[in-house]
């Protein structure tokens, strides 16, 4: 109601009317993970607020019939690479937040990660926190524990095209089977990796500019 008035009678009714009251007394699974007592609604359960906070909800809402609703999301894009490719990710980080995009790049948020539990941190962005995830792929990047971890995370997303995959020095992308028939841009480091680079994000600004 605060994020769209527009449909604050719609939504109000839900109360008003008893329709949420009326699923709590025919629904006793609810109360489980849930408490209502007719004018607030708060959830009690720790491991459904972990649920929730993961939910992919602009897609939710769509399969439930909204075609007009939609979330913005924390990041314009999520950066996923080996550590070998860092170099790289990198210049595609600075170059994306120069074009005033936002970003996740795990050096930049440190100070976030820190004492905290990594793979809850990663997962709701890697799931639907970020509109779209890059991932520079090279020889390395199947090999390694967090990038195997972000890609079972992300996986559902290559059929939604929010997957950019980045082909580094002509690695075989048979290799990444969920993403072996998806479209993908290139990076040849023997070449000016610069201005790959700069083609690589107006390439993405375009991707935005058609999706938002």
């Amino acid at each position: 109601m605060r994020n769209h008035p527009e449909m604050r009678l719609s939504v109000g009714q839900v109360v008003e009317k008893g329709y949420l009251e009326e699923l709590f007394r025919r629904t006793k699974s609810l109360a489980s993970v849930l408490y209502f007592d007719g004018t607030n609604l708060v959830v009690e359960n720790p491991q459904f607020i972990f649920f929730i906070r993961n939910m992919p909800w602009a897609k939710f809402a769509k399969d439930l019939g909204f075609k007009n609703i939609e979330f913005k999301n924390r990041y314009d894009f999520a950066l996923s690479f080996a550590g070998s490719a860092r170099t790289f990710a990198e210049m595609i980080f600075e170059a994306l937040t120069d074009e005033e995009f936002s970003v996740f790049y795990d050096k930049n948020e440190q100070h976030r990660i820190v004492a905290s539990n990594i793979e809850e941190y990663l997962e709701p962005i890697y799931q639907s926190e970020a509109s779209f995830v890059i991932c520079l792929l090279n020889t390395d990047y199947p090999k390694k524990i967090w990038t195997t971890f972000e890609a079972q995370i992300f996986g559902n997303r290559v059929a939604l095209g929010e997957i950019i995959p980045i082909v580094i020095d002509g690695t075989n992308i048979d290799a990444f089977s969920s993403l072996s028939k998806v479209g993908h841009l290139t990076l040849n480091t023997s070449k000016d990796t610069e201005t790959q680079i700069k083609e690589i994000v107006e390439i993405l600004k375009k991707k935005v500019s058609e999706t938002s």
